[in-house]
C-alpha cells in the first residue's frame, strides 16, 4: 500500500477537494490516521480523521462516483500546498 502524502491536495470520488494536513496514529491500535480539511465550506467540521487503509482503498463501482477514479481518494498533482495551480 502506498501511503498519503502530507501537505498535498487529493479529490474524493464524490468530486471535492482536500488538504492532507497530517498522518497520526491511533493511540491504542498504532494505526495510521490521516488528518485532512475539505477545500469548502462545511457546516459540520473543517477537520476530519480516516484511517489510511480507508483513504486509500479501492472503491467499487457505484452510482455517486462522479470521477470516476477508482480509489476513495486520489492526489491531485496539479494542485500544490497552497491550492493553487502547479508549476509544470
Amino acid at each position: 500500500m502506498e501511503s498519503v502524502l502530507v501537505g498535498k491536495v487529493y479529490r474524493h470520488f464524490k468530486g471535492n477537494y482536500y488538504f492532507v494536513r497530517n498522518v497520526a496514529l491511533d493511540s491504542e491500535s498504532k494505526e495510521r490516521m490521516v488528518v485532512y480539511s475539505p477545500l469548502y465550506d462545511r457546516q459540520d467540521s473543517m477537520i476530519w480523521v480516516r484511517p489510511e487503509k480507508m483513504f486509500l482503498e479501492v472503491i467499487p463501482e457505484r452510482p455517486d462516483n462522479v470521477t470516476g477514479q477508482k480509489h476513495r481518494f486520489e492526489l491531485c498533482e496539479d494542485i500544490c500546498t497552497y491550492h493553487t495551480l502547479c508549476e509544470k
